[in-house]
């Protein structure tokens, strides 16, 4: 059983793994109601793709994860301690132990194109946006997208808001900065001078504040329940400059213009290295 959890491009990568553990012969589920219960998480939104996938049952949760209520379960664990099957991603790095864990309960993001290297097609055609998600656009939206299909488009992804809040203790500081942004637009410019980037932010003031300019479009009108919006648009830009977020990853991954410069942090996360979540090809600035 695979566990989905945070937000949208977490659960893309989850469900990239899934796909690549039914490749190997694997019969995988997933649990995706554990991680959503409480009202503040974000949504499960994967059906904004055509990826459908087998559910866990309740009943098979509480079996992998040991997790019964019932007062003999509880006893039990008292006595002899939890018989849980879980396995808990540590770091961030690429475990290919994953595979081998037979029955498990999978926890964790599994960011890496090294989880799915295997099935990068089938993770392609199946995290292709449905009809109906086009259908969504609001006319200033579906201007956009004409822009970015006209012009060398460049997806700036920025990033602040809740990285910027103290319970990250300091986690997302200083990587995504002014600076980096700055010298990202500069390297695309001197392969693309008539670059057009198009701004993406959960801070959309400050970026705008911070960069813009007479090649700059802000993309404004979306929200948090439909940042797949967003998602596509960054998906359909000729080239990306990504914030250190799953979002953006695959806002660049989704891209499938083969000349693509994409732009990524150095630092992913202060104090772990992080290096397989960079794909062939990134330019870490």
């Amino acid at each position: 059983i695979l566990q989905l959890s945070g937000g949208l491009g977490n659960q893309m990568f989850e469900y990239a793994l899934y796909l690549s553990l039914r490749a190997k012969g694997k019969h995988v589920k997933i649990d995706d109601v554990s991680d959503y219960r409480t009202p503040d998480r974000r949504p499960v939104q994967l059906s904004v793709f055509d990826a459908d996938y087998e559910r866990a049952s309740e009943d098979e949760v509480i079996r992998y994860t040991d997790s019964s209520l019932s007062p003999l379960s509880r006893i039990r664990r008292k006595l002899t301690g939890r018989k849980s099957l879980l396995y808990r991603e540590r770091d961030m790095e690429y475990d290919e132990t994953v595979f081998e864990r037979d029955p498990v309960y999978l926890t964790g993001f599994f960011q890496s194109e090294k989880y799915f290297a295997d099935v990068k097609e089938e993770v392609r055609r199946r995290l292709t946006f449905s009809e109906q998600v086009k259908k969504e656009f609001s006319e200033s939206y579906r201007e956009i997208l004409t822009r970015i299909e006209a012009v060398p488009s460049v997806s700036v992804h920025v990033r602040r808001g809740d990285y910027l809040h103290a319970s990250h203790n300091g986690m997302y500081e200083g990587i995504c900065t002014l600076d980096y942004y700055r010298k990202a637009m500069a390297q695309i410019r001197e392969k693309e001078p008539e670059a057009v980037f198009f701004l993406f932010s959960n801070d959309m003031e400050w970026t705008k504040e911070h960069l813009a300019g007479p090649d700059c479009v802000p993309v404004e009108g979306g929200s948090e329940e439909k940042g797949y919006l967003d998602l596509y648009l960054m998906s359909r830009c000729r080239h990306n400059i990504i914030a250190n977020s799953s979002f953006s990853w695959w806002g660049a991954w989704l891209n499938d213009n083969p000349e693509k410069q994409v732009i990524a942090p150095a630092r992913w996360i202060n104090g772990r290295e992080c290096r397989d979540i960079y794909t062939e090809g990134m330019i870490r600035i």
